[in-house]
């Protein structure tokens, strides 16, 4: 079957981070193996991918290709990933260089043919939640266009709770409900880890209500499976199925 079950109205959501190389492709995979695991036909988005590689005369995405391996639907090319950019460089700069132009409409029309052909959908932003497309437009117009709940990633680094304060504020600004948030330990040697995992949660629980939907451990090498196991993702289905009613 290439459409999902009639008797489920299909579910999705917006994964962003606090910034670029912080671990979204990591927790959207993760996620995207927790709702296979509930039973759920679970299709990835990636719309915006900077930085391709050919093999055997196709483009692929490092990004895009970890997505498909933990999707249980895997989507048309084109479709999962509408604007897929050679260099790996800052989308906007590198879409203008290849005389692209990056069109929101489009990529909430594919992620509409996605919600079609599977029961869940995680779409991956690119970098941050306020990356330029255009001159005009940023990821943040994306997330507001595409109108789904956003689940932030967070990297446990130093800074990071600043920055992940500012996203969440800027989410939450934009009309959007910020369904949950994961702490992501990219620097395995960050001092006070947990002290500051622990200041993020308080904050973000207080003042918007945001679970912390769990904590990834550092990996080496990385594991969706694994990520998986570290997240309530029972929680955030029942957070979309909520949102959705």
């Amino acid at each position: 079957m290439s459409t999902s079950s009639t008797s489920i109205t299909p579910l999705s959501l917006f994964v962003t981070g606090t910034d670029t190389e912080i671990g979204k492709t990591l927790v959207s995979a993760a996620l995207l193996r927790g709702f296979t695991r509930a039973g759920l036909r679970a299709a990835a988005m990636k719309p915006i991918a900077a930085g391709a590689f050919e093999v055997d005369g196709v483009w692929h995405n490092e990004d895009a290709d970890q997505l498909d391996a933990a999707s249980s639907v895997l989507l048309p090319p084109g479709i999962r990933t509408p604007y897929l950019l050679k260099a790996p460089a800052a989308p906007h700069i590198v879409a203008e260089q290849e005389h692209v132009t990056l069109d929101i409409p489009r990529i909430v029309d594919c992620h509409a043919e996605a919600m079609q052909r599977a029961d869940v959908v995680v779409v991956e932003g690119v970098g941050g939640f306020r990356v330029p497309l255009t001159d005009t437009l940023d990821t943040a117009d994306l997330a507001v266009a595409l109108n789904l709940p956003v689940v932030l990633v967070v990297g446990m680094r130093l800074g990071c709770i600043s920055h992940a304060l500012l996203t969440a504020e800027a989410i939450v600004a934009r009309g959007l409900h910020l369904a949950g948030w994961v702490a992501n330990r990219v620097d395995p040697d960050m001092s006070f880890a947990d002290e500051n995992i622990a200041a993020i949660r308080s904050r973000l629980a207080r003042q918007y209500d945001v679970p912390l939907l769990g904590i990834v451990p550092h990996m080496q090498p990385i594991s969706a499976d694994a990520a998986a196991d570290c997240l309530d993702t029972p929680h955030l289905l029942q957070t979309l199925r909520a949102a959705r009613s």
